[in-house]
């Protein structure tokens, strides 16, 4: 394995070094507030001492600690950890159920919330009896929801010191739980070496030092973001400000190196009109990378920011089991498509996803990661930990490597499908379609079909929404756009992976952190699926059949199901499907696609 030096210590010592070295160096930054280096370290004392009586002296009590995008989250993370107890991350974007899973699995006591979340958490007290005290980090007036607790008074009634000192290095220091795309969110299990290993691996691989200034456009604050920071003695800029093209002056305004944002945020930033036309350099002259995680970046999005802004954009690969970061880009070898070489101290090699054996470069197989930021192990004992005796993790990833190390993802083991015993990657096909114009967002999963395993399903968010036209069939409505994007993707993707069934969406289901949501719509398609195959079969001999039943309800963004149409017909060359009645409308007496708000619904034919 790699060797990587890194600090032998609790991960709150990265704070309290930092203080020593720089006092006064600004540790955090918003648009109304700087707190240093050495103020943080003083907040996080107090915190930590209102926690450590408040838990009585106990070590190991499971904290919530939501991570919110304030500086008030570093110090009730790093509080947390120096107190001894467990920082348990809470989404504060999730709702009652997301919560409840969270805390009733954690086992949490003690939680600090904004206002919003502790209103949630006042109705859901009887379902999480474990949890005594609520905290409100954002109540500057004191006024809170139920018997929750204000924090700054509370911290005024704080001892001197935290007291208990520090914790044992390997000792579990947090718990973050997964995001939940592939099943309910499984509890992680991180060390205080866990994650002091991966901010320094992170600080390396994003060239980050004390002269560094990173701009988090994010909606939530990652610890990835934060360890990593501190670990380097980087200032961090928090950008509230969802506009992603309002961010870009923000992060001139601060002199930011560096830029943090997700994947669906840059997509917006790309195609937004007024960066087309802004001046050069429109997120200022000290500006190195944007750096892109949490999902796939489109290649053209990434190639139209990096001649817009004038650096590169790059992106990362990591899980919430790894700390999160394993993969990283370099800058000044940036590469479309990529997620970059190991991070130090790290290895990867893929294996078939048959047989469990290494395979050869450029050869396929599921993606393996060891390394010192690996987790201890999973929060539910009856969740396989999934990591062999040598020490390898499966991710659960399909990808390959190239000769120089770097990998390339190609999707989620869960999320491939095969079409005629051929491997079909969602994300491929999303790739082709991505790239079209017209296309504002796009997600693809797989049809159930009896014949050929699965079909490529295409679900189409539209750049602009179109006048109808007079003949309803008229490629300016959103059936006929849809049919020409469908033609023209069909005409770049092998047999097996063409679109045989496309919607118009008016949004991609996404997670809180702008995943696709492709679980809960395979299963909803696999309904839709079973629901067609039990209905009567009406019969038609127009190109697109109609159904005049109301539309079933359904819990998809309103769709559009259109056929692939003449000009697929006459590019794709694709087989039609040995069994035609898969393909015959739904009957007015059965279940109806899900409609636009129109009402108004296409079958999509093979060609």
């Amino acid at each position: 394995m790699p060797n990587l030096a890194f600090p032998d210590l609790p991960l709150d010592a990265l704070l309290r070094r930092a203080a020593v070295r720089d006092p006064d160096g600004i540790a955090v930054r918003t648009a109304d507030t700087d707190i240093g280096f050495g103020e943080l370290d003083a907040l996080t004392d107090r915190v930590a001492a209102w926690l450590r009586r408040e838990n009585g002296n106990r070590r190991g009590v499971r904290t919530g600690v939501a991570n919110v995008l304030d500086p008030v989250f570093a110090a009730t993370y790093y509080g947390t950890i120096r107190s001894g107890a467990t920082a348990v991350l809470v989404n504060p974007l999730v709702g009652e159920e997301g919560l409840r899973h969270v805390l009733a699995t954690a086992g949490v006591e003690v939680v600090f919330v904004p206002a919003a979340t502790a209103e949630l958490l006042t109705k859901l007290r009887g379902a999480l009896p474990r949890l005594r005290t609520i905290v409100v980090t954002d109540a500057p007036d004191g006024v809170t929801p139920g018997d929750a607790v204000p924090l700054h008074p509370a911290l005024e009634t704080a001892p001197d010191t935290p007291g208990g000192g520090p914790s044992d290095p390997a000792s579990i220091a947090c718990v973050q739980f997964t995001t939940g795309t592939t099943g309910r969110p499984k509890g992680v299990l991180l060390t205080h070496r866990n994650l002091v290993a991966n901010a320094k691996q992170t600080a390396l691989a994003h060239r980050l030092d004390c002269a560094s200034v990173a701009l988090n456009h994010l909606p939530l604050y990652h610890v990835m973001h934060l360890n990593s920071a501190v670990y380097a003695g980087a200032c961090q800029v928090l950008c509230r400000d969802p506009d992603p093209f309002a961010s870009l002056a923000a992060a001139a305004a601060a002199g930011a190196t560096h830029y943090y944002g997700l994947p669906a945020r840059l997509h917006r930033l790309a195609a937004d009109e007024r960066l087309a036309a802004a001046r050069p350099a429109p997120a200022g002259s000290r500006l190195t990378a944007v750096l892109s995680g949490g999902s796939g970046l489109r290649p053209g999005a990434a190639r139209t920011l990096r001649d817009r802004l004038g650096v590169p954009v790059i992106q990362g690969y990591g899980m919430a089991e790894l700390s999160p970061l394993t993969h990283c880009q370099r800058p000044d070898r940036y590469r479309p498509g990529e997620v970059g070489e190991p991070v130090p101290g790290t290895e990867c090699r893929l294996v078939d996803v048959d047989s469990r054996t290494p395979v050869e470069i450029w050869s396929t197989g599921e993606v393996q990661v060891r390394g010192p930021q690996l987790m201890a192990g999973y929060l539910d004992d009856s969740h396989p930990s999934r990591i062999d005796e040598d020490g390898w993790f499966s991710t659960g990833d399909v990808g390959y490597l190239d000769e120089d190390g770097s990998l390339r993802l190609v999707d989620r083991l869960s999320d491939i499908f095969k079409h005629d015993n051929e491997i079909v990657s969602p994300s491929r096909v999303e790739q082709v379609i991505g790239e079209d114009p017209r296309v504002a967002d796009c997600i693809v999963a797989d049809w159930p079909d009896d014949v050929h395993g699965g079909l490529v399903w295409a679900g189409v968010v539209l750049r602009d929404a179109p006048e109808p036209g007079p003949d309803g069939e008229h490629p300016a409505t959103p059936a006929g756009i849809l049919d020409a994007i469908t033609a023209r993707a069909n005409e770049r993707l092998a047999d097996f992976e063409r679109i045989r069934l496309a919607e118009v969406l008016e949004a991609v289901p996404r997670t809180p952190t702008g995943k696709p949501e492709r679980r809960a719509l395979r299963q909803q398609l696999k309904n839709r699926a079973a629901a067609r195959t039990t209905a009567p079969a009406a019969r038609t001999t127009a190109p697109a059949a109609r159904t005049t039943a109301p539309a079933a309800r359904t819990t998809a963004p309103a769709a559009r199901l259109v056929r692939a149409g003449p000009r697929a017909a006459s590019t794709s060359r694709t087989r039609r499907p040995r069994r035609a009645s898969s393909w015959a409308a739904v009957s007015p007496t059965g279940p109806a696609p899900a409609t636009s708000t129109s009402g108004r619904s296409v079958l999509m034919r093979p060609p």
